[in-house]
């Protein structure tokens, strides 16, 4: 295994929810682990002890993080609602994702592409396999949920097709 292979299994690793990987190869062992993040609490103090004008700044804060949430939980049931009727096509296994058979190359699909079932719509590399993964319905493609070259996980949405 050379510099660059480690490399990007390192940057493979740092997207994904990966704890640990160990390899060995030929009297090489290398062993990967990713930083915990520390889990932050915010705790809420009484506000009965505070001066009237503290307890204005320390309520307008919070306000404003409520106020914001509220609105960001109301487009994902709006997305939800339209994506009802389309049929996503999901990541048969761990790998890479790519879109084209080989760098330079034209992309297999593009949204609003016509495919068919049994089109080859991506290939994920696993293990230095390439495999091309195949589209199971007729329709149009809607979108691409994954970039170019980036690890994707078991089940993860790869496109959204709208079926024929």
């Amino acid at each position: 295994m050379d510099f660059k292979q480690i490399q990007e299994l390192i940057k493979m690793i740092n997207k994904s929810n990966i704890g640990e990987v160990s390899i060995e190869e030929k009297g090489f062992k290398l062993t990967i682990k990713q930083k915990e993040e520390p889990v932050q609490q915010v705790i809420a103090a009484p506000t009965m002890a505070m001066p009237a004008a503290a307890s204005y700044a320390a309520a307008a804060p919070a306000a404003a993080p409520a106020a914001a949430a509220a609105p960001a939980a109301d487009k994902p049931k709006a997305a939800e609602a339209s994506t009802d009727n389309l049929v996503t096509i999901k990541s048969p296994m761990i790998g890479t994702f790519y879109r084209s058979p080989s760098p330079g190359k034209p992309v297999f699909v593009e949204p609003g592409s016509e495919i068919n079932a049994g089109s080859v719509v991506c290939i994920i590399e696993a293990m230095k396999l390439f495999n091309e993964i195949e589209s199971e319905v007729k329709g149009k493609i809607v979108k691409i949920l994954v970039e170019d070259a980036s690890p994707v996980e078991y089940d993860q949405p790869l496109f959204l097709v709208e079926p024929a």
